[in-house]
């Protein structure tokens, strides 16, 4: 008995939706549905709804206040 094994077609991925409004992203502005979408997600942006969080290192000041404070710590390990 033979097992005949039919064509896989390839699977179309989804077409992704507008990140504003939801509906099928276009060609001409994708990610985004229209040019409408696209300038209010750029707006968003400008107006500082969208943020990257990010954490910077301590300046100078601090980085100094942060040593003389370990410094000053007493020893953990130091039972007396």
């Amino acid at each position: 008995m033979t097992v005949e094994r039919l064509p896989v077609k390839p699977r179309r991925a989804k077409a992704a939706a507008c990140p504003i409004c939801g509906l099928p992203a276009s060609r001409d502005h994708r990610p985004f549905c229209s040019r409408r979408c696209r300038e209010i997600d750029l707006g968003k942006w400008f107006s500082g709804s969208y943020v990257i969080p990010a954490v910077e290192p301590p300046d100078g000041a601090d980085l100094e206040e942060l040593i003389e404070a370990a410094e000053a710590a007493p020893e953990a390990d130091d039972p007396g």
